[in-house]
């Protein structure tokens, strides 16, 4: 069932994920009844607690004193506490940054929240702990409220390719240049999240207010560590040095997932959504790609792609088609020939006219454009 605008704002209205919401609301509404405090540190907020109304309200992973809850209890308020000793906060109000999933990398990428997090997601997942599983269930879905909360109203386009795809090539620099083309032209780009092809969509996407010649330097300066591989450390700081030289970068998403968790999180997307669930995390990016995705060329994961794309937009159960444009002619019909198969499903349907196969990267930005009209 999906939300309809004016039910979506009233629900905004009332969760309260910071500290200066909760402040507003207090000082504003002089009541808590019925809202919903997400992930927000009210250990130094106990004479508001203690003294406004919280009937109904809902507080999620909240830091308070003892007396504070207890009050908030018999207001008939829920109280989930704070998950201790968790390398992440399962009722988070926000995505991640970079700089979060990354702190601590001057001491190795398995120091960083995001590898102490996929750690802990390998040791739970083999115990099948369902204390474990309901935690990584609540988190994802705390990820996707964030997302949806972020992404309302804009426009945006996915761009879905491979993660072997190494810095220094020509595929990344195109790749890079069409994130920045595509953010140039207003769209919010949305990547997987990861290395190659996902990376070079982002930081092009990044490098959208700087002048053209910024990003062959970025480019220059990160091909100095092709791959994640043997070093994730190395690679990831290769990427803050760009962001350190040229810091005021234009936004983007990126949605990884610690199931691939061997694949590091790229540093250029300004929102991080990662996901423990694979499934959730890929139905939810395409989902989300409502003015059209771009498949770079990749293999099995980006073939899925295509077809988990295809199916609603054949179905028109997400309303009318949205377009997707497959580039590179040899890969997609010979390689792997997904395009023939992509052209016979749409054929005679109101998908047909918004597919395009396109030589170049560079032709990628006009087919999105002409099938969107």
């Amino acid at each position: 069932m999906q939300t309809s605008p004016a039910h979506a704002a009233a629900h905004d209205e009332r969760e309260i994920e910071t500290v200066e919401d909760f402040d507003a609301t207090v000082s504003a509404r002089g009541t808590l009844a019925g809202y919903r405090v997400q992930a927000v540190d009210l250990t130094d907020r106990t004479k508001e607690l203690l003294t406004t109304d919280a009937s109904g309200a809902v507080f999620l992973g909240c830091p308070m004193r003892k007396e504070a809850e207890a009050k908030l209890r018999a207001d008939g308020a829920l109280v989930f506490p704070p998950v201790p000793h968790l390398p992440f906060d399962p009722y988070r109000g926000h995505l991640y940054t970079p700089a979060e999933l990354f702190a601590s990398l001057d001491k190795g990428y398995e120091r960083t929240p995001d590898a102490l997090a996929y750690a802990w997601f390998q040791q739970t997942k083999a115990d099948g702990d369902v204390y474990a599983s309901m935690l990584r269930a609540v988190h994802d879905d705390s990820i996707s409220d964030a997302l949806d909360e972020l992404l309302r109203g804009a426009r945006v386009v996915g761009v879905m390719g491979g993660h072997a795809m190494a810095r220094g090539t020509a595929a990344y620099d195109g790749a890079a240049r069409l994130g920045r083309e595509l953010s140039r032209s207003g769209f919010t780009v949305a990547t997987g999240g990861g290395p190659g092809a996902m990376e070079a969509a982002n930081l092009g996407a990044y490098a959208a207010p700087y002048e053209d010649a910024m990003l062959e330097k970025a480019c220059e300066l990160l091909a100095g560590s092709p791959s994640f591989s043997p070093s994730i450390t190395d690679w990831a700081q290769r990427a803050f040095e760009v962001r350190d030289r040229w810091p005021k970068g234009n936004h983007s998403i990126g949605i990884p997932t610690w199931f691939y968790g061997h694949e590091p999180p790229n540093a250029f997307a300004s929102h991080i959504a990662k996901y423990f669930a694979n499934a959730t995390r890929e139905d939810g990016l395409l989902a989300r790609s409502n003015a059209g995705v771009v498949f770079l060329p990749g293999a099995a994961g980006t073939v899925q792609e295509i077809f988990d794309n295809a199916t609603p937009n054949y179905y028109e159960s997400h309303g009318e088609p949205t377009p997707m444009v497959l580039v590179d002619r040899e890969h997609w019909t010979e390689r792997l020939p997904t395009w023939p198969l992509l052209r016979a499903l749409a054929r005679e349907r109101s998908m047909e006219s918004r597919i395009a196969l396109v030589d170049r990267i560079e032709e990628a930005p006009e087919a999105l454009k002409r099938l969107t009209h």
